[in-house]
C-alpha cells in the first residue's frame, strides 16, 4: 500500500469514525463518510470495503496464522494458539490505540454490527484451526483451541474498551486474555 492510499485510509477511518460518534453507526451512510473524507463512494469502497470493515475489518488472519504456524509442533494446541497469537501481537504495530477503542467500543455497542464482528472473529478461528489441523492436530482440539483463544481476546478487547479498561494498554489487555488461557493449561 502506498503512503498516498494509506492517507486516504486513515482520513476515510477518521471521518468515519467522527461520524459515528456524533450521529450513531446506523445513521451514518457511506455518502456521508466519503463526503467528510472529501473522496468519491467508489474511493470509499476501494480503500475500505465496507461500511462493517470500518469497525471490525481484521487484515492480521494471515500473520496469526504464520505465527501459530512457527510454534513448536510438540506444544499442546492451545499453548501453540496462545503463543502464536502473543508473538503476532508483539509483532503487529498499534498506531493508534484511540482509534482500536473507538472501534471496539462501538462494536460493542451497535447491534447491528454483531454479526460482522462474529463472521470477522469465525474467519480467524478457521483460519488458525486449518492450520494446527494441516500440522497433524486433531480437528476438534484445533477448533476448541482456536476457539478458546479467540472468544478470550474478544472479551478481552471488549472489556478493554469499555469503561473497565480505562488507562490499560492494550498490549496489556492481549497479553493479560492470553495469560489466563496459559494458566489453565498448566493447571
Amino acid at each position: 500500500m502506498t503512503t498516498k492510499s494509506r492517507r486516504t485510509r486513515q482520513r476515510i477511518v477518521e471521518c468515519a469514525l467522527e461520524l459515528f460518534a456524533a450521529q450513531g453507526y446506523d445513521a451514518t451512510t457511506v455518502a456521508q463518510v466519503a463526503a467528510a473524507a472529501g473522496v468519491t463512494e467508489m474511493t470509499f469502497y476501494r480503500h475500505i470495503g465496507t461500511k462493517e470493515q470500518l469497525v471490525v475489518g481484521d487484515p492480521y488472519d494471515p500473520l496469526i496464522t504464520a505465527a501459530v504456524a512457527r510454534q513448536p509442533l510438540g506444544l499442546p494446541p492451545l499453548r501453540r494458539v496462545t503463543a502464536g497469537v502473543r508473538q503476532a501481537w508483539h509483532a503487529l504495530p498499534v498506531d493508534d490505540e484511540a482509534a482500536v477503542r473507538s472501534r471496539l467500543a462501538l462494536a460493542s455497542v451497535t447491534p447491528s454490527l454483531l454479526p460482522a464482528v462474529r463472521a470477522s472473529t469465525a474467519a480467524t478461528e478457521r483460519a488458525v484451526a486449518d492450520q494446527l489441523v494441516a500440522d497433524g492436530v486433531a480437528a476438534r482440539d484445533a477448533v476448541v483451541a482456536a476457539a478458546a483463544t479467540l472468544a478470550a481476546l474478544m472479551a478481552a478487547l471488549l472489556d478493554w474498551a469499555g469503561p473497565a479498561g480505562a488507562g490499560v494498554p492494550l498490549g496489556d489487555a492481549v497479553d493479560g486474555a492470553l495469560d489466563v488461557l496459559e494458566a489453565g493449561v498448566d493447571r
